[in-house]
């Protein structure tokens, strides 16, 4: 019925009618140009994004419906990237709590309070791999990892569309971005070329987008950056291939701001006319911003230069979600009756806390400083970040409320009362700063208390789009405070808070205890609060390799091996030295090869043992499943979850393979002392690669299994699988 209708109403459309469809304008204030809301009369405006207000949305739609030709209604965009009012912690801090259910919880909320300020598609998740974090927007995404991508990515898009076909209440339409291998930018710089060749092009970058696609996702957004020489707008064998033929998706792809016509400055077409025609013919259904289509479009369908049936299938995409969507049989929002859209909630607020919460990894924990002992009477709270209630926030909080934010020094000033004494001072007036001249009274407060919190990290504008860092070093002069507070003798427990994985390693050195909290958003200062004093033991893991230094980027756990791996540790040859001892080895001369902090690290407050790993069948068939047993143990003292990881490698094959991937994940909550078995099932999919043929290919051979609780797990079993 929804086909047919669709069919009539696009047989009834004017040429100039379908281009508008395609046409997305950005919204420059409170009121538009009189040419403006004329297209939108003539049916020549299908999508707005950025409206300023509901009521301006609904005005908008009012003419778009009520006054044009055929009343086909608009659809508006957003940017709700980790929340809309109730600001949740930045996906690569959600990323790092291995919770997907809880992450489309958050999804499910901010989709709610979005759709009540006018809001019907929002541009997230963002799934693309990143494993160099100069790279800003690795705050946006899930990290490095093709399956925890996937999983959260696919999470959120059931968390903002719900499970039917139909948008319901309070739903929003999502849009997997940014198709694809975006996050692979040379030298992690904004906006820059990628070269993926196919093969890791498919089996890293595509996973999560596909993933995405699995779950219903209703668009795809393309990327910025050129790839392989085509930039992706305007990459055929990308979209048009891989998303719509190969992988069957239906609904439709729309650009990034504008860069349809940057295929001119990529150098990809000559004009913007050429931009539109490169554009279009390679499956791009609407574009964002700039004016390629809707200038010039028609009069290249009208020249036969541009098929017409290239146009008619866009817009049956563009029609058939805005169906979905539900925008023709509801175009209007109303105002939520029981209160306003611009607060939240006792249960939104607390699902932000328990997502912050979750996403806390404890890098450190010498002595057992955390959580604060009961002997503690008094707290030094220094740093820049402290009681910065918009930074706490991190990119992409336009629509969040800093008046709404709880900082770390109100959530400890709540929590302490007048048990313990804080002593609060900034050090530096912001994370940037090299001016020194709080230095003194920061050591004055850490002098007279028991402990110190230093807050430290990079702020959110220092993150997100066009944040590109090439040092990673804490900003200004945060390592000189933290050595300052150091030689105090207090024990000094550093708080980080960054979008990105930063060099901490001289920090942690200096610090007894270290916490890597993210931009935790609105919640962030009470998450941290129940951390440190132990309401629950962190169970954070990284979702990402955290470097020694900026020269090992680009750095992850699934690499593969060399016809001469390193042995593992520095070789720190002195000056001087001769260089005959170093050996030949894939290795530094002047650091360790192995990252910082590995992928799936985090530490808890009590420990946890894995053993009695059981792989069957040893010898499996192919297109048999293999079971993987194994048992955790809290050998602690006090409650805690983990999670545990499964990881294989596929000894010999064809291809060269990584030394070991992820395959499984579970939170396991365990009482002290108590024990649970873990059983994962790995199907066929799971030990496929893609071959030289660019297929997914299965070939017989041994595997190893690792479990553990990071991706450095040691407890191991082997499977052999034999041809059918």
């Amino acid at each position: 019925m929804a086909d047919r209708a669709t069919a009539d109403l696009l047989a009834r459309m004017t040429l100039a009618q379908k281009v508008g469809q395609m046409a997305q304008l950005a919204i420059p204030g409170d009121e538009l140009p009189d040419e403006t809301l004329d297209a939108i009369r003539a049916g020549r405006v299908g999508s707005f994004l950025n409206t300023r207000s509901l009521e301006q949305r609904n005005r908008l739609q009012r003419i778009a419906v009520e006054e044009s030709p055929l009343g086909i209604p608009l659809i508006f965009g957003r940017d709700v990237i980790h929340g809309f009012k109730t600001i949740f912690p930045i996906p690569l801090a959600q990323a790092a709590t291995f919770h997907p259910q809880l992450v489309e919880e958050a999804a499910a909320t901010a989709a709610r309070e979005a759709r009540e300020a006018g809001v019907d598609w929002a541009f997230a998740p963002m799934v693309d791999i990143a494993r160099d974090p100069r790279w800003g927007r690795i705050a946006e995404g899930f990290g490095e990892d093709p399956r925890l991508a996937g999983e959260m990515g696919a999470a959120v898009v059931r968390g903002f569309q719900g499970d039917g076909d139909v948008l319901g209440p309070g739903r929003v339409a999502a849009c997997a971005k940014h198709f694809a291998g975006y996050g692979a930018v040379e030298a992690g710089r904004e906006y820059n070329t990628t070269w993926i060749p196919e093969q890791l092009l498919r089996e890293i970058h595509l996973v999560p987008f596909k993933a995405c696609v699995d779950a219903g996702v209703f668009t795809v957004m393309s990327a910025f950056s050129d790839l392989n020489g085509v930039p992706a707008t305007g990459n055929e064998r990308l979209l048009r291939g891989i998303l719509k033929a190969e992988w069957g998706f239906s609904g439709f792809v729309v650009s990034d701001w504008a860069a349809v016509t940057e295929l001119v400055q990529h150098g990809l077409a000559g004009d913007e006319a050429r931009a539109a025609v490169q554009a279009v013919r390679a499956g791009l259904d609407m574009e964002m911003a700039s004016r390629a289509f809707a200038d010039h479009l028609e009069r290249l369908v009208e020249d036969g230069i541009v098929p017409l049936g290239v146009v008619d299938g866009a817009v049956w995409r563009i029609l058939t979600i805005k169906r979905r969507v539900g925008l023709f049989e509801r175009p209007y929002v109303e105002p939520p009756p029981s209160r306003c859209a611009s607060a939240a909630g006792y249960g939104e607020l607390t699902l932000a806390r328990q997502l912050a919460r979750e996403s806390v990894v404890l890098l450190k924990n010498d002595d057992r400083v955390l959580p604060v002992r009961p002997d503690v009477r008094s707290i030094a709270v220094v740093g820049p970040l402290a009681d910065d209630a918009r930074e706490q926030l991190g990119c992409w909080a336009y629509d969040g409320d800093a008046g709404a934010s709880v900082t770390a020094l109100s959530a400890l000033r709540e929590r302490c009362g007048s048990g313990i004494a804080l002593h609060h001072e900034k050090g530096l007036a912001d994370c940037r700063s090299d001016d020194r001249h709080g230095f003194d009274a920061a050591v004055a407060a850490a002098l007279r208390s028991d402990l110190v919190l230093a807050f430290v990290g990079e702020g959110g504008n220092l993150t997100g789009e066009a944040r590109s860092r090439a040092f990673l070093d804490l900003p200004g002069a945060q390592n000189e405070l933290l050595s300052c507070l150091a030689q105090t003798g207090r024990p000094l427990v550093t708080v980080f808070m960054a979008g990105r994985p930063l060099i901490v390693g001289r920090a942690c050195e200096l610090s007894r205890a270290a916490v890597y909290a993210w931009h935790g958003g609105t919640m962030a200062g009470p998450a941290i609060a129940d951390v440190l004093f132990g309401d629950l033991s962190p169970c954070g893991k990284l979702p990402v390799s955290f470097p020694r230094t900026v020269g090992q980027v680009p750095i992850y756990y699934s690499g593969k091996n060399t016809g001469r791996p390193a042995r593992g540790g520095a070789r720190g040859i002195p000056p001087g030295t001769p260089l005959d001892p170093v050996g030949f080895e894939s290795t530094y001369l002047d650091v360790d090869v192995t990252p910082e902090y590995p992928f799936g690290f985090g530490l808890s407050y009590t420990e946890f043992q894995y053993g009695d790993l059981r792989v069957t069948p040893a010898r499996a068939r192919d297109g048999e499943p293999v079971r993987a047993a194994f048992r955790v143990t809290n050998v602690g003292d006090v409650s805690g979850v983990e999670v545990a990881q499964l990881y294989v490698r596929d000894r010999v094959a064809s291809v060269t393979r990584p030394l070991r991937e992820l395959k499984r994940f579970a939170r396991v909550a365990l009482e002290a002392k108590a024990s649970a078995v873990v059983e994962f099932t790995l199907a066929p999919a799971d030990i496929a690669f893609v071959g030289n043929d660019m297929r997914a290919t299965i070939e017989p051979g041994v595997f190893d299994v690792f479990v553990g609780g990071d991706s450095r797990a040691t407890l191991a079993a082997v499977f052999e699988l034999s041809q059918a």
